[in-house]
């Protein structure tokens, strides 16, 4: 029994799965395939893959162009954080500009301070009241825990007239114009401190490097303090600060001699020099106080 050419329903085609591709020669087991049908099979196929090929292309290109215009967008938008988050880079704005404005300083106007001894350097400066109860206030001096009871006072304009030895002629001199002594006592020993006055500080300077050992102020007795240090070896000191040179002149009021180891009577005409030194300065302090002031 022959099968015909129609004895199968199924047509080939290249493009569906398992289509027969039909032969020639009515089925005969040695016939030869029909080349003609394969090679168009074959151009057919190349065909649709080029046509696959360029619309796959064309997909593409338009995926990054929404791709490009997705980041151009975004790079576009506000700067602004969400809240909860950072914002990565800042916008072109917030950049600080390499030729900004130098922030400018007014220079300052305040003064400088004022130096307090500038105003008891000279008396045309120094213009501030002057008496021994100014200079040495109150009834006693407390240095440090020791006491001192205040005794008398004397002012003089005659500066030769309350000195001994040689401080007379040092202080006429150098025109000494006035001379103020104060005593302070305690146990037996007593200190008579002298503050001359002058009208420069380079009279002062000059009249205490001119001052010896013999330079004394005759010291000042009464108001329940004995006499002192005449006739007897006392301890004396020599010092000048501003327009002001200041001697001190220490010893016992039994009239007995100061020697090295008597420390108290060291210390007595220290704590009176300091005192009369920091006088001297608050003076000046007081002055350039009220000159800043006004």
């Amino acid at each position: 029994m022959s099968f015909g050419q129609g004895g199968s329903s199924q047509q080939w085609d290249p493009w569906k799965p398992n289509s027969q591709q039909p032969w020639s020669g009515g089925g005969s087991a040695g016939g030869s395939p029909d080349w003609a049908a394969l090679a168009d099979a074959s151009e057919a196929r190349a065909k649709r893959r080029r046509l696959l090929f360029i619309g796959g292309g064309a997909l593409a290109a338009v995926a990054i162009g929404t791709a490009v215009a997705v980041a151009v967008v975004s790079a576009g938008g506000s700067n602004q954080a969400s809240p909860g988050t950072e914002s990565a880079l800042p916008g072109v704005s917030d950049l600080p500009s390499a030729t900004g404005t130098v922030p400018s300083f007014e220079p300052t106007s305040a003064p400088p301070p004022l130096d307090p001894k500038d105003f008891v350097a000279s008396a045309q400066k120094d213009k501030a009241p002057l008496s021994p109860d100014i200079l040495f206030p109150g009834t006693q001096l407390t240095m440090g825990d020791t006491v001192y009871k205040k005794g008398p006072t004397a002012d003089t304009k005659d500066c030769a007239s309350a000195a001994k030895s040689t401080l007379p002629k040092v202080l006429t001199d150098n025109r000494c114009t006035r001379l103020i002594r104060v005593t302070y006592s305690r146990d037996g020993v007593a200190v008579t401190v002298g503050v001359a006055v002058f009208a420069t500080e380079a009279q002062a300077t000059k009249a205490k490097q001119q001052a010896d050992a013999k330079s004394i102020v005759k010291s000042l007795s009464g108001g329940g303090v004995k006499d002192f240090c005449v006739g007897a070896v006392c301890r004396s000191t020599t010092n000048a600060y501003g327009r002001y040179a200041y001697f001190t002149l220490a010893g016992f009021t039994s009239g007995k001699d100061v020697t090295e180891k008597d420390k108290a009577v060291f210390k007595t005409g220290d704590d009176l020099q300091e005192f009369t030194y920091r006088q001297i300065r608050r003076r000046g302090e007081a002055q350039a106080s009220a000159a800043a002031a006004g």
